[in-house]
């Protein structure tokens, strides 16, 4: 292997590296001939001598045309099969062949130095990325033009021209102009200029220029300098990964800057290059502390991102490293993942990268710390002379604190008792302490002992429950163990839900780090920590079974990919109770709060939980105080860990108020209609009292509102309401929610028909999307309702922009004054949305209230949706009594309850629901694609247009 002193001219570097992977590759000789080239490059500067333009012209057809035919065949290679990184190679030696061909015709043809002197030295020096021989189709061409010692017109002028010919062939270059010691300088003052020129690769002009600074480089700058360089290199990695995001598992994960990207991979490179030099990446890594097993799975992942991020490029046509909704699909299909039963292709494909991204995540803890502590700087000054603390055993048998981590005493820990990889945890749990890299290393080698004979173990099942539940937030114990592998090795079930993602725009991360969360808010409403919803930390000192809610926390996604969630659910989290060892009755609790964990949340968000018989078919459900509890504490936790922005005060609302509802029920044991409708009259009741109590008075209109309206709101919602409608009955205003998240919007007037279509619709021409809305009627015939809004990026709608605000009030009072804004509007769904396939669906029923038909409909969502919606119920003459909006990433599930306004009361008749459902549908459908657009099959309409 070459030293860092002794570069290795292009194409050698590369058909190396090429070739290091398996024999019979190609040369790149086989792709671009540069013998030709620069024939043919002679031939047009000799045809147009008396041309300068003409000849610069031919040139640069010439060396474009021999880009486009290297990139083109790149391009088929990765469609065939070839893996990313020989693909980024063949790349980089196109690129090479190019630049160089461009060299020396400049200095042949165009600046010619009939007697070069010592200002004229010149040579071309690839850095950064394309210093190591790597590009992705889209990537810079980071140049550095290093001269002997001082600019001179000759050299400048070929910089120049050399320049303007790559920028003009489309190739987007960062470059710099410096002498040997100016490279040096540079370096020991930025640690970014640095790792650039320590990936510095000769190109073509002056070798022994380049030569001679890579070896200055090496001796001034990166000689002694390992400790510091390491320090820069994680401080950097850290402060990446703050800026980015400190997730890894994100559903829109970015492969080059993200947590787990192929950012965190070069900077153990680096760290290990800067060490001990090398050349190709396997050269470099092959001698750096890794294991043969550490370094098959870093060499595997980079394979894996290097494939995604040129196949991204080429799909794109730019230098995007964000694997957005709109290209997973695509990328998926080009990389072979097809759909099998229960999961897309997309959604494996997805899976792979975050096992992927968590494989580059345990390299990165474990060499990085490794590395730090070998190479941290010695005591200064007085701290010299103090005694270096001793490893403290512990009192389990084979584990110590060394370094201020806990380690093992022997590598044959792990092996010899497969349970002490959980006792790693617990004892770091206990201790507070970080796990050494050592111990990590020993774990990740011995992961495979933990098998069913294990697991079954007593003591295992006692490790696994302390894991699970003891301390006060078990969270970052999980975490680690996930992290680790050990999880899903200690319960299976858990193992099938790691890196599993979604394929849809509602969950923000994978299954498996979703589930975390969810543990850990289920902790902190435990412990009071944070305030998110007060009656859940309020609950736990009345439930009986804490084991039985953060069991089936860990555990309610486990049936997902596998059919109907919450079925399966049921018998993969029956199967880890039995393993576990809880007794019967325990077991069947997890098993029906697994198997029902989306029950409240669906009829708190999606059905009216005034109406008696909503509460009364729930109060059944549910059966007992005891799992009502839990099932609500459950909910909360699982709607919180979806994403930020996800849980709002308007949710919390729901769910408390369902809860309460509920629970007087079944207090009163009478879940019949009518004992609900009771009780739910009695609730309403105390609230307004209340609220008289605090205000004084209330606005006639409020008095004649419905129960609906005083179990839908809470008190400083009410009051704000009750504030407005003092003033006049006749209001529009808006103030932001004070969960955040949207711009809440209250609107007051006499009903008429129509109305609710008007609303939505001068909502949708203002631009505001409608996430949520509650809709009430008075008994005078007069409206409250209320909506939630966001602009088009998700944002509070009009925050910022007050005029933004007083332009939406002015319309939607025109439109209750009856003039209503005109005119279309584009509704097309968004790219990101439009990757996804939602079938429309229109279900209508008579048995969830007594009164109303209740019209369910899933659709993707795309502005004006509900306006299109609502004009179909007004055209149909019929009334809405309450409407239940809710947006679920690039769906929505609205619940309209609805009476005819021809006859009195009573549920529709079966050809005016056949009518209503073909309406509904044909709306629903407007705008739905036969398949998702992505770009790559915008690319081939495109090209299919041009080709006639």
């Amino acid at each position: 292997m070459s030293s860092p002193e002794s570069p290795v001219s292009p194409p050698t570097l590369v058909n190396r590296a090429l070739s290091s992977r398996r024999p019979g590759r190609w040369r790149i000789a086989d792709i671009i001939d540069g013998r030709a080239l620069r024939v043919k490059l002679t031939a047009a500067a000799l045809d147009n001598i008396n041309n300068p333009s003409a000849a610069r012209k031919g040139a640069l057809n010439l060396l474009h045309g021999a880009m486009f035919r290297g990139r083109l065949i790149a391009q088929e290679r990765l469609q065939q099969g070839a893996d990313g990184l020989d693909t980024a190679r063949l790349l980089a030696a196109v690129q090479d062949e190019v630049i160089h061909a461009l060299y020396d015709f400049t200095v042949t043809h165009v600046h010619r130095a009939s007697n070069p002197t010592e200002a004229e030295r010149l040579a071309i020096v690839a850095t950064g990325g394309y210093g190591r021989g790597v590009m992705a189709p889209s990537s810079d061409t980071d140049l550095l033009f290093l001269r002997a010692y001082k600019a001179s017109p000759h050299t400048e002028s070929v910089i120049e021209y050399m320049l303007y010919a790559l920028w003009d062939m489309g190739l987007k270059v960062g470059n710099a102009f410096r002498t040997p010691l100016e490279c040096v300088k540079l370096a020991l003052e930025d640690v970014t200029i640095k790792t650039s020129l320590l990936d510095s690769r000769f190109i073509c002009g002056d070798e022994k220029l380049a030569t001679d600074m890579m070896a200055l480089f090496q001796r001034e700058a990166v000689k002694g300098a390992d400790a510091q360089f390491i320090a820069d290199k994680l401080a950097e990695r850290d402060a990446r990964h703050a800026r980015i995001g400190d997730a890894r598992y994100v559903v829109e994960p970015n492969l080059k800057e993200g947590k787990g990207g192929l950012r965190d991979l070069q900077t153990l490179y680096w760290i290990v290059k800067h060490m001990n030099g090398g050349v190709t990446l396997e050269d470099v890594m092959r001698d750096g502390p890794f294991t043969d097993h550490e370094y098959t799975i870093f060499i595997r992942a980079a394979r894996f991102l290097w494939t995604v991020r040129c196949h991204i490029h080429f799909v794109t046509g730019r230098a995007e490293d964000r694997l957005s909704f709109d290209l997973q699909p695509e990328i998926a299909a080009r990389m072979g993942y097809r759909d099998r039963e229960g999961q897309q292709g997309v959604e494996r494909f997805m899976k792979r990268y975050f096992l992927v991204a968590k494989d580059v995540g345990g390299l990165t803890r474990i060499i990085a710390a490794k590395l730090e502590a070998e190479h941290k700087k010695k005591p200064e000054g007085l701290r010299r002379f103090l005694p270096v603390r001793a490893p403290q055993p512990l009192p389990e048998a084979g584990f110590m604190i060394e370094a201020g981590r806990i380690n093992i005493t022997q590598d044959d820990v792990m092996a010899s008792d497969p349970l002490n990889m959980i006792r790693l945890f617990t004892i770091a749990r206990r201790e507070q302490k970080d796990i050494h890299p050592a111990a990590l290393t020993a774990l990740t080698r011995n992961l495979r002992g933990l098998t069913d004979g294990v697991r079954e173990a007593s003591e295992a099942r006692a490790l696994i429950l302390d894991a699970v539940l003891g301390g006060n937030d078990p969270g970052p114990t999980l975490r680690r163990m996930n992290e680790a592998g050990v999880l899903g090795r200690a319960i299976p079930e858990f193992g099938t839900i790691v890196a599993q993602t979604q394929f849809n725009m509602y969950h923000h991360y994978t299954v498996d780090e979703h589930t975390l969360r969810a543990v850990g808010i289920v902790a902190d409403l435990e412990h009071g920590r944070g305030v998110i919803a007060p009656l859940a930390h309020e609950l736990f000192a009345s439930i009986e079974n804490r084991r039985a809610l953060y069991l089936a926390m860990l555990l309610h996604d486990t049936g997902k990919g596998k059919g109907d969630q919450q079925i399966a659910g049921m018998i993969t989290s029956r199967k880890a109770c039995e393993r576990l060892g809880l007794p019967d009755e325990e077991t069947d609790l997890v098993v029906w709060l697994v198997g029902h964990h989306l029950e409240m949340s669906e009829t708190a968000q999606k059905r009216d939980i005034s109406d008696p018989r909503t509460v009364a078919t729930f109060a059944r459900l549910v059966g007992s105080l005891e799992r009502l509890r839990l099932l609500y504490i459950l909910t909360v936790a699982d709607i919180k860990a979806v994403g930020p922005a996800v849980w709002n005060a308007w949710k919390g609302q729901l769910l408390a108020d369902l809860y309460h509802n509920t629970a007087a029920a079944l207090r009163g044991g009478r879940t019949d209609e009518a004992g609900v409708q009771s009780e739910l009259e009695r609730r309403a009741e105390i609230r307004r009292a209340a609220i008289i109590d605090r205000l004084g008075s209330l606005p006639p209109l409020l008095l004649e509102l419905e129960t609906a309206y005083w179990t839908g709101f809470d008190a400083d919602d009410i009051a704000w309401h009750a504030a407005a409608l003092a003033k006049s009955p006749d209001v529009v205003t808006t103030r932001m929610a004070p969960e955040g998240g949207a711009v809440a919007l209250l609107v007051s007037g006499k009903d008429r028909p129509g109305l609710f279509a008007d609303l939505a619709g001068t909502l949708m021409r203002q631009g505001a999307n409608i996430v949520a809305a509650q809709v009430f009627t008075s008994r005078g015939g007069r409206i409250v309702d209320v909506f939630m809004l966001q602009d088009i990026r998700g944002l509070p709608f009009g925050e910022g922009d007050a005029q933004r605000l007083v332009t939406l009030e002015k319309a939607i009072t025109a439109a209750l004054g009856g003039n209503p804004p005109t005119g279309g509007v584009k509704s097309r769904a968004g790219r990101r949305e439009a990757a996804f396939l939602v079938q429309p669906s229109v279900q209508i029923h008579d048995d969830i209230s007594a009164d109303y038909t209740v019209v369910d409909i899933a659709a993707r969502d795309r502005p004006g949706l509900l306006h299109e919606v609502a004009e179909v119920l007004a055209e149909l003459k019929l009334s809405i009594h309450s409407a239940h909006v809710g947006s679920y990433g690039e769906r929505v599930f609205d619940a309209f309850y609805v009476q005819s306004e021809t006859t009195t009361g009573g549920h529709l008749s079966k050809a005016r629901k056949e009518t209503l459902k073909e309406r509904l549908m044909a709306v629903l459908s407007r705008e739905e694609p036969d398949a998702p657009h992505t770009p790559a099959r915008k690319l081939r309409r495109s090209r299919a247009v041009d080709s006639f």
